[in-house]
């Protein structure tokens, strides 16, 4: 089947501005974080989720909640505690007296975005109710499971610093998150933006909706349809298996990966840089398009040893090895 690049090129020029709209109400509420609101915006477009970490106080909450703003979509923030039970996040089954049957009350996960907000917070069970969600885009309640609504969207937030009353993420779920964010401080003169537009009592910003479930759509289908050359496949396939046999592409760092990437980083490369080049306005992916996102996708798929631990090095530091090394078409 032969692409016409030209044409798909002309689709993207028309849709990039919508994109960019998206972009410019985020930023009447968001100063700088552009890191983070392209991140979101890819997500958004690849249909999956995201794990946000930072410091409290980096405007997480706010560029995601300004986000379902933008994007006229029915928005639910849950924060997850500790005593949260599955029933708060799903819903559950209520008896009717006046019919002497069940009815069931959906819980806040029946919207399009969700933030869970502090996830690592609530217990296993909550997190194998939300992992349904995530993955079979629906939920079960009693015997009855019902479907999720798209754009269907779980954006996570956890601290890096506090870990009191905390339990770690299970690796299956880390892995369903197609991004992990590390957020960090705004340049000085991005604070000082912040504190002139922010320091009030009750700061008051208008966000007009600018994306609907319906050009969510359009958008994601013209995503899947960015050219990307068979050099480029094998440049993600190579970076994948790199983390998994390093000695394959000359590089001595068996001894710090316990777990190599999944399949799932695979796909996820490739459907990231396809929304990466569209966000960028073009119709076709570049080398720099998968090098952009690449640390995003596999930094919490690698899995290094205690070696690695001991000596102080972090899956960033492998996967920016890794990324330094194999050949770029």
């Amino acid at each position: 089947m032969t692409v016409d690049v030209k044409q798909i090129g002309e689709r993207v020029a028309q849709e990039s501005a919508l994109l960019n709209r998206v972009r410019a109400e985020i930023g009447k509420a968001i100063i700088g974080q552009e890191y983070l609101i392209d991140r979101l915006l890819l997500a958004l477009l690849c249909n999956n989720h995201v794990l946000i970490e930072g410091v409290p106080g980096l405007a997480k909450t706010l560029t995601v909640t300004t986000l379902a703003r933008a994007i006229q979509c029915a928005f639910h923030r849950i924060q997850f505690t500790p005593d949260l039970l599955p029933a708060d996040l799903i819903g559950t089954l209520i008896y009717d007296p006046k019919n002497g049957g069940f009815v069931t009350k959906k819980g806040p996960i029946f919207a399009n975005v969700i933030l869970a907000d502090e996830i690592n917070r609530a217990p296993a069970k909550v997190q194998s109710a939300l992992l349904e969600a995530m993955q079979e885009r629906q939920v079960t309640i009693g015997d009855t499971s019902h479907k999720l609504e798209e754009p269907f969207l779980v954006l996570a937030t956890q601290n890096p610093i506090e870990q009191e009353g905390t339990y770690p993420l299970p690796e299956a779920q880390v892995d369903r998150f197609m991004f992990k964010l590390v957020v960090t401080y705004p340049t000085k003169d991005e604070e000082r933006k912040i504190l002139q537009r922010m320091a009030r009592s009750a700061p008051k910003i208008d966000i007009d909706p600018v994306l609907d479930p319906t050009s969510i759509s359009r958008l994601r289908e013209l995503s899947d349809e960015i050219y990307m050359d068979a050099k480029l496949e094998d440049y993600i396939v190579n970076l994948v298996e790199a983390t998994r046999n390093p000695e394959a592409y000359g590089m001595k760092i068996s001894d710090l990966i316990r777990y190599g990437a999944s399949p799932r980083a695979t796909i996820f490369l490739a459907m990231a840089a396809r929304a990466h080049a569209l966000l960028q306005g073009r119709g076709y992916v570049t080398p720099q398009d998968v090098k952009s996102i690449s640390l995003d996708v596999l930094r919490h798929r690698v899995i290094l040893t205690y070696e690695a631990e001991a000596e102080e090095k972090t899956a960033e530091d492998v996967v920016g090895q890794i990324l330094d090394t194999v050949d770029v078409p």
